[in-house]
Order: C-alpha cells, then sequence, then structure tokens
C-alpha cells in the first residue's frame, strides 16, 4: 500500500462500483458459492438441503473465497506485486487450508461443490482483475524540484512532470513531490489545494520506495533505519513458526533429501554435503550446510583468495551436471532447514553472506551490516526480486531490497515471499 503524505486528506475521487474492494468481494461470493449451489439445485433438488456435506461445502467455500481475497488485498500492497499473478497462490491456498481441515475434521463435504467453486472463483477472479485493470492506470503528477528525477526511472507508471504550479483537470490524478524542498510559495499553494480537494500528495522517497520494494540508504537517520528495530513480537512469533515448521518439514522431507545426496554422491566424487561459514543473525558467523553443488577443491588461506573462491559466477565451470539443476531449482538449499532448527537461520529473511564476501561488502558499501538485525534466510525478498548477484553495484542494489524487508518486517511480507518462492524455483530465475 502507497505510503501517502500526512499533508494529503483522507478522502478519495469517487470511483467506479467495480473499483470497490465490498464490489468486487460480492462478486466472488456470489460466482463461488451462489452459482455452484444453483447447480447443484439444479442437478440434485431440494433434497440436499438438508444434508450436511451441503452446508460444510457452502461455508468452507464462502470462508476461502474471504480468506482468499483477503490475502490477495495484503501480499499485493507490496511494491511490484501484481493481483493477476497473485490469483491462484492466494486462492488456491485458501481453498486447500479449508479443505485440508476438512479432511483432517473427517467432517462430509461435497467434492463438485467444491470443484464448481474453486472454477467459478478463478474465473470470476481473473475478470474482475481485467475488467478493474482497464479503469485503474497509475498516473502521478510530479513537482519537478529537490529529489524527484529518480522517479522516472520506475516503470509502468505514466509520469507528467508539471511546469506550472496549476492543478491538472484531472480528477484521478495523483501528486509527488518532494517534501523535504523548499518549494516556491505557488507551487506549496497548489499541494495544499490538492490535499484538500482530497487528492493524493506523496513525498518522493515513499512512493518511490513503495513501488520498487527498495529502501535507499544515504543517511541512516533520514529512513528512520537507524532507530527502527524490527517488531519483536513477531520476530519471536517468526521464530517459533520456524522451529515448528522445521520439526514438520524434516521428517516428511528425510527420504527425499536422502536421494538427493545418494545421487550428488554417484554425480561427481566428494561428500553430499558443503558445509560454509557464513555471516548471520547480529553478524555472528556460522556454519551453513547445503547440498554440494560443485566439484571438490583444496582448502583457501588467503583472504583475497577466498574472497573470489565464494563468488560463483555465470556459468561457472566447477559447478556439477547435477549442481546446475539442484542451483536453479533451489534444491540445494534444503539442508538448511537443519539451521532453521537450530536458530542460525529463518525461512525467510535475508540471504546469508560467505564470511570473506559479507566482510569486504561491509567495508565497500555503508550500513551493510544494518541487514544483519534479522535473521537471514532460505529465500527472502532480494531473491524474488532480483536474484544471485555479487558485483559491487548490484550487491547496494540488493541491499536496498534487505533495507526494505527490514523495514516492512512483517508476516504478511513473509506470506508474499513464500508464495513468491514457488514460481521462482520453478523458473530457475536468479540462479548460478
Amino acid at each position: 500500500m502507497l505510503m501517502q503524505s500526512v499533508r494529503a486528506a483522507e478522502a478519495v475521487p469517487r470511483r467506479s462500483a467495480l473499483q470497490s474492494s465490498s464490489f468486487q468481494l460480492l462478486l466472488l461470493l456470489v460466482a463461488g458459492v451462489l452459482v455452484p449451489a444453483a447447480l447443484m439445485l439444479l442437478s440434485e433438488g431440494t433434497r440436499i438441503l438438508d444434508e450436511v456435506q451441503w452446508r460444510v461445502s457452502t461455508t468452507g467455500s464462502t470462508v476461502a473465497i474471504l480468506f482468499g481475497a483477503f490475502l490477495v488485498r495484503k501480499v499485493t500492497a507490496y511494491p511490484g506485486v501484481g493481483a493477476f499473478g497473485m490469483l491462484i497462490p492466494s486462492f488456491g491456498s485458501a481453498y486447500a487450508l479449508v479443505i485440508a481441515t476438512m479432511f483432517a475434521t473427517r467432517v462430509p463435504y461435497s467434492g463438485w461443490f467444491l470443484g464448481l467453486s474453486i472454477a467459478a472463483t478463478m474465473t470470476a477472479a481473473f475478470l474482475l482483475f481485467l475488467l478493474r485493470n482497464r479503469l485503474e492506470r497509475p498516473r502521478f503528477y510530479v513537482v519537478v524540484a529537490g529529489q524527484t528525477q529518480l522517479l522516472f526511472d520506475v516503470p509502468g507508471v505514466e509520469w507528467v512532470a508539471l511546469d506550472r504550479p496549476v492543478l491538472p483537470d484531472d480528477r484521478h490524478a495523483a501528486f509527488v513531490a518532494d517534501l523535504r524542498h523548499d518549494h516556491d510559495d505557488a507551487w506549496e499553494r497548489m499541494l495544499a489545494e490538492a490535499a484538500i480537494e482530497g487528492r493524493p500528495v506523496y513525498h518522493t522517497k515513499q512512493l518511490w520506495e513503495s513501488l520498487t520494494g527498495r529502501v535507499s540508504i544515504e543517511h541512516m537517520s533520514e529512513n528512520s533505519l537507524g532507530s527502527l528495530l524490527p517488531n519483536l513480537a513477531y520476530r519471536r512469533v517468526k521464530r517459533l513458526t520456524d522451529i515448528v515448521g522445521a520439526l514438520v518439514l524434516l521428517p516428511v522431507l528425510a527420504l527425499p533429501m536422502a536421494v538427493l545426496g545418494l545421487a550428488i554422491r554417484l554425480d561427481s566424487a566428494g561428500p553430499a554435503l558443503f558445509r560454509q561459514e557464513r555471516m548471520g543473525f547480529r553478524g555472528q558467523s556460522f556454519t551453513m550446510v547445503k547440498f554440494r553443488t560443485m566439484r571438490v577443491r583444496d582448502a583457501i588461506t588467503c583472504d583475497n583468495a577466498a574472497r573470489d573462491d565464494a563468488i560463483t559466477l555465470h556459468d561457472d565451470d566447477r559447478v556439477t551436471r547435477l549442481g546446475r539443476f539442484l542451483r536453479a531449482s533451489r534444491l540445494d538449499e534444503l539442508p538448511q532447514i537443519l539451521n532453521v532448527l537450530a536458530g542460525d537461520m529463518s525461512f525467510i529473511g535475508p540471504r546469508p553472506e560467505a564470511v570473506p564476501l559479507s566482510r569486504w561488502y561491509e567495508v565497500e558499501i555503508p550500513f551493510y551490516r544494518y541487514r544483519h538485525i534479522v535473521r537471514p534466510g532460505i529465500t527472502g525478498w532480494a531473491q524474488v526480486k532480483q536474484g544471485h548477484v555479487h558485483a559491487l553495484d548490484d550487491v547496494d542494489c540488493k541491499l536496498s531490497y534487505d533495507f526494505f524487508y527490514v523495514k516492512n518486517f512483517s508476516l504478511w511480507l513473509d506470506i508474499l515471499i513464500a508464495l513468491r518462492t514457488i514460481p521462482t524455483m520453478l523458473s530457475g530465475f536468479g540462479a548460478r
């Protein structure tokens, strides 16, 4: 959700009914509950109204639609996340959770009803997205003064540079200005008038962060990161969730991991597991474990050589045949569940770097060490947005994604990252 300036009024321009979240939810409930109910009544007759499985199925579908819509709204509030790509993961997860609950509690339910409900809900959701997408087109009017040039590099948005302090005849107009800049009185009056009329007025840096999913650190205090600590209550809940998740996944994945370990041993000489010192929570090093994807090499003691050795290049000839598949699918990270259980890592967080690389980055990049304020993760915001990088400029960009994660540390951002990790694994995005 875009962070609106305190100068903006609470009111917003009138929207069509189709742009209303409540109206969209009503249409989804009609499609996902009433339409399947009508079809079942026509097919089976009114006798099904007295059956328990009928009431369970209608209630379950209603809950799934409400939770799915809530999930879509939450995860699409983050930058660069289109609703189109989140419809199937969000509603699919909601229905899967409802069906799993029904199965676990052994209550009777109608598979036909749920199947019809899923199909109708997905169809309605996609149609609503297409219709709403035609009605909504981001357009921002920019007061070109101060630090505003960085906005014009952000894709997918229509930027209009204002050349005079006059409100445009556009009832959907939103305005962007560097609110720390000393504007002329005429521009100040125009921005104030826009806010009074209920038109959004955004601060440049807040809007840039909201659209890119990055937090650029120029001065620590400027971004409130110097005094910012991630939500301590959620950090405790997250740690408990990590422990429970690791305890559940380890028995389930034990056999597949054993098979992968055997395949690695058969593919190339050396152990199945690779251990490396990584920089972790609060700047403490730990031994990270993963499946070996490279050929075994002699130990390196020179600092510069160790740093270079820790960098994986594109088409690196050290990577084995099986290792390329494991890296692209991220299956080489599975043993890190042990690190999660030990408390060295979390399922989601900034990726831990090799100690020589981390020390180099700390020297070359300001505030790099701040990323260690949360536990490193098996997957993270930078991984689903950018992928693997090693050049200093790219690492600086990656750091801005890590800072965004720290600044917006929350359950919903973690859920979004988890949902986006699945297509990342399937596509091999960002792998080396």
